[in-house]
């Protein structure tokens, strides 16, 4: 099972510049800020900075160097929807009933909801369904655009949003992974338990840590994708890198395109922390969780994708990581 190096969930990305995006055309336009589009931009989504990346502004890159934003696609999320679309909604759907099959109540939190793609999903199955993330810009977005959850502002590795509020937790598309730290991670799980029922369930998809172990089909060659926006032409070139020393994976990521002409291109810096199977039973377990479900697929990202009444699997071996826990009653 593979999925494309580009990208991970609606508003997947990490940190977004204040400012003009430095690509023209319809791009711009939305920066400018029109209707649901591009209502704000903020910080990215799912409660982490980039890496050693440089708050747009400060500092100031070689006359030749590509212009550096934080996230092009966390600035503008009609952008992110039209290059990463979901129009199947199977992200919300593989949520879905992994909820329906272990007897979750109705009351979900979408950690890193972005876009409220899956959130609006969660809603219309008839769950109560509040969406947080720390991006305002795809807050703004997801009220505009999918009404019906709650949408709150919060950072995942650290969040209260009233005890025992909720009868699961879901996090979707690598969003987990924004946790680069052991603390982090920690505070993400202990936050989940002291917001979770007791039996409440933790859903959470992601990248597969043991996947790079000896392959590397994913790292040799920059992913090249060229696309269409509202009349307006882009490409986009993302190198994958291991940082063994930190265990995450970076990514780069260089836009260019528009229809203005020569306009700088726009280089992006994000990662992930590559988590393996058994390192992520013993964070869950210490924290509270049992592990009912620990799986490389079908998922909504693998290959081919999950389809409604498939079962689990019973390996990790593949590049994404799928896991159901249950909040104990006592730690």
């Amino acid at each position: 099972m593979a999925v494309a190096a580009a990208g991970e969930r609606a508003g997947g990305g990490q940190g977004a510049a204040s400012g003009r995006v430095g690509l023209d055309g319809p791009v711009a336009a939305a920066a400018a800020g029109e209707g649901c589009d591009s209502v704000g931009r903020d910080v990215g989504a799912h409660g982490a900075p980039v890496p050693g990346g440089r708050p747009h502004g400060q500092g100031t890159p070689a006359p030749d160097a590509p212009a550096d934003h934080r996230n092009l696609l966390t600035d503008n999320p009609a952008l992110y929807e039209a290059r990463f679309p979901d129009p199947d909604r199977l992200a919300g759907r593989w949520a879905e009933n992994c909820l329906r099959r272990h007897g979750a109540g109705p009351r979900v939190l979408d950690m890193g909801c972005g876009t409220g793609r899956d959130a609006a999903h969660l809603h219309s199955a008839g769950r109560t369904v509040t969406g947080a993330d720390l991006s305002e810009a795809m807050l703004a977005y997801a009220r505009c655009r999918h009404p019906g959850p709650a949408y709150v502002r919060a950072d995942l590795h650290g969040f209260d949003l009233g005890r025992a509020a909720f009868d699961a937790v879901v996090c979707l598309d690598s969003s987990l992974l924004y946790c680069h730290t052991n603390d982090q991670l920690d505070g993400f799980l202990t936050s989940c338990r002291h917001g979770l029922a007791p039996g409440g369930l933790l859903v959470a998809e992601m990248r597969n840590g043991a996947y790079f172990l000896g392959r590397t089909d994913l790292l040799d060659t920059p992913s090249v994708t060229t696309f269409t926006w509202q009349g307006a032409a882009y490409r986009s070139e993302t190198t994958l890198t291991v940082d063994r020393t930190e265990q995450l994976l970076r990514r780069t990521r260089v836009w260019t395109g528009g229809d203005g002409g020569d306009v700088a291109p726009v280089e992006q810096h994000s990662a992930w922390r590559l988590l393996f199977p058994h390192e992520l039973r013993h964070f869950l377990a210490a924290n509270g969780f049992e592990v009912l479900e620990l799986h490389d697929g079908p998922g909504p990202r693998t290959e081919p994708p999950w389809q409604v009444g498939q079962l689990p699997g019973t390996v990790t071996d593949a590049d994404r990581l799928h896991v159901v826990a249950r909040r104990r009653h006592t730690l």
